[in-house]
């Protein structure tokens, strides 16, 4: 069973939390594109100026979306 991993965007500002969930729309739509069987995407408010959006891979696809979409960060996803 390979790993998840979540992919991470960071977005700073007054119009962050409308970045944020503006940019997971288009990571679905990279998702449907790419034909990829994991379907987990989102977006967090943390605060009125910060908000992150996310997508899960698997280690299989992991370098080909990263090099593609540069995510700011990753971390291990655990669920």
């Amino acid at each position: 069973m390979s790993r998840k991993i979540k992919l991470i965007w960071d977005f700073r500002g007054p119009d962050a939390a409308r970045t944020a969930e503006h940019h997971d729309i288009h990571l679905k739509q990279y998702i449907t594109i790419e034909k990829f069987d994991l379907n987990i995407t989102g977006f967090e408010i943390i605060n009125e100026l910060y908000a992150i959006a996310f997508m899960v891979v698997t280690d299989e696809n992991m370098i080909m979306v990263r090099d593609a979409l540069k995510p700011h960060r990753g971390e291990l996803y655990e669920q």
